[in-house]
């Protein structure tokens, strides 16, 4: 048997193991001990990654692929490099995110219904990131966004209840968006098929090219939380436990930069769009610094962290765009599955402090600080070789200046959280379920650190020994560091004064959009009318029937 044929055996494997678990779960008796099995579900899907991606840096083979091809439908799963490994971290972090909610489920009264969603969002986590067509894209999507809202609600919480019905409204509003989108991409194709790759080279003669790409836009941007669309991310974070917190953090939203790298133009490119991008992207990394070191909450605080880190992915993408650039998909995979990796780790770190003795909380708050820092491109971490790998895009003058100001604000917000995570009042855990947290947690720091610097010779960025060489010449540490510097000048008055800083309420413009609430609610009368008028586009009706038939299941299940 080939590495290939192994890949794709691990591959479907890999993708039927949260599926096969989610129809165990109708048994009462198998979903009451189903939590157990969450650290393995994702470890086939893990083992697909590292085959399909040891194959093709081994002799540049072809991608692993599960298609269903009569008549060019393209229908199913491809495994290219990207894909694989968005879908190896991913699965790496529901692995740990699984490990720590053990001790969390093993006592809770919502342990069969939060399973259920867990798996749900699991399945369409790892099938996003290699889907191969609009159905399977749609489907995998639909589940990623719509089902996480069961993980959000756990508590049942005012709070949670309120970011709950938030977050439902816009990734709705984001489907909505995309169907549309996909509609338009179908009808303007020359051929009847569904392949992504083939329908998105026939977007350039596309009769309704912009309205086609506004929608993608609008879509995703719901998705990676770029300002204004950003308004469900720090209440979701917020109030989700912290495995669910890191998994939607980490991978969730991933979603969004894999629709982008999936859909966008690279190759023709679309130099206006891709100034919209790089303007949105830039005032998203700077407004989630300047709203986050408001923040008393850590989780709230990574949260604004993810709206700014996700505005810089947008901006990368928008300046890639724009200069027709689509061998920079590999940069920003580097980039994604570093802040995967490292915004996963810091979530559950923030549950090791909160839930672990005052003894413990020390061995998470030094690799905290690596990995919170490497975000802002601390030199040596992973952060670094994610920074480096965007760098060709931020060649000029301006854009160099902006990403640099951009990790100066980085580190200052990363000190704020982690000003805010010292101060976090000690747990009790201890023991085996301490040891349990710990370990998922060393887990994914270790990964967020090294991890980012395999992937450069994955992805065709050369070997990491030449990049991390070149890191460490005086010029690029320079380069390096002053931003850090200037962030870390910057959080001593922050320290000082900080608490003067007017408090700001998580999700920050609903405040201001609250008397718009009699508008808001005639306009989603007229959405959910649209909606209705989109339901009736074929493939539109497979997906979301599939969709709400796995939903169901999980709003219906017994406690």
């Amino acid at each position: 048997m080939t590495a290939m044929q192994t890949a794709e055996i691990l591959l479907a494997l890999g993708l039927a193991t949260p599926v096969a678990a989610l129809l165990a779960c109708l048994s009462a008796p198998a979903r009451d001990w189903m939590w157990r099995l969450l650290p393995l579900l994702p470890l086939p899907a893990l083992a697909a990654s590292l085959v399909q991606l040891v194959a093709m840096q081994a002799d540049g083979g072809s991608p692993a692929t599960l298609l269903f091809d009569a008549d060019g439908l393209g229908i199913g799963f491809v495994a290219d490099r990207s894909g694989a490994v968005l879908l190896g971290v991913a699965a790496l972090l529901w692995a740990a995110a699984g490990l720590y909610a053990g001790p969390m489920l093993r006592a809770s009264a919502e342990r069969g219904r939060f399973i259920l969603f867990w798996l749900l969002t699991l399945t369409g986590s790892l099938g996003v990131f290699v889907a191969a067509d609009l159905i399977t894209f749609y489907l995998a999507y639909g589940l990623v966004s719509l089902a996480a809202f069961g993980l959000i609600a756990h508590d049942g919480t005012a709070f949670a209840r309120r970011a709950t019905g938030l977050y439902l409204l816009l990734a709705i509003l984001g489907e909505i968006a995309l169907l549309l989108a996909f509609a338009m991409l179908s009808a303007a194709a020359p051929k009847s098929g569904l392949a992504i790759e083939v329908l998105v080279a026939a977007l350039d003669g596309s009769p309704w090219y912009g309205i086609t790409l506004g929608l993608l836009l609008i879509g995703f941007a719901l998705k990676i939380a770029l300002v204004p669309m950003h308004v469900w991310m720090p209440l979701a974070y917020t109030a989700a436990p912290f495995p669910a917190a890191a998994v939607l953090g980490g991978a969730a939203v991933k979603a969004g930069v894999i629709g982008l790298i999936r859909f966008l133009p690279f190759e023709a490119g679309a130099p206006g769009w891709g100034e919209l991008l790089i303007v949105a992207g830039f005032f998203s990394a700077f407004y989630g610094v300047a709203l986050g070191i408001t923040q008393r909450n850590a989780k709230t605080v990574l949260a604004y962290s993810s709206i700014s880190q996700m505005g810089l992915i947008a901006a990368a993408t928008g300046l890639a765009l724009k200069a027709a650039e689509p061998a920079a998909i590999a940069l920003l995979t580097v980039y994604a599955a570093h802040h995967l990796l490292a915004k996963g780790a810091l979530f559950l770190g923030v549950g090791v402090v909160a839930n672990g003795t005052a003894k413990d909380r020390w061995l998470a708050l030094l690799p905290a600080a690596l990995v919170g820092l490497g975000i802002a491109g601390l030199p040596l971490t992973g952060g670094a070789a994610a920074k480096l790998t965007l760098k060709p895009l931020f060649d000029s003058g301006t854009l160099s200046l902006l990403a640099a100001l951009s990790s100066a604000g980085s580190t200052l917000l990363m000190l704020h959280f982690l000003a805010r995570l010292a101060a976090t009042p000690p747990g009790t855990a201890s023991g085996r379920a301490g040891a349990q947290r710990m370990l998922a947690w060393w887990i994914m720091a270790l990964a967020a650190l090294l991890l980012p610097w395999t992937l450069l010779p994955v992805l065709g960025l050369g070997p990491w020994q030449a990049s991390f060489v070149a890191a460490l010449t005086p010029a690029e540490l320079w380069k390096a560091l002053w931003p850090l510097l200037l962030g870390a000048v910057a959080a001593l008055p922050l320290w000082r004064w900080g608490a003067r800083l007017p408090p700001v309420p998580a999700g920050d413009l609903l405040v201001a959009l609250a008397p718009l609430r009699g508008t808001m609610i005639a306009t989603g009368a007229a959405i959910e009318s649209l909606d209705i008028r989109l339901r009736q586009w074929p493939v539109a009706g497979i997906a979301l029937l599939l969709i709400a038939v796995l939903l169901g299941l999980g709003v219906l299940a017994p406690r």
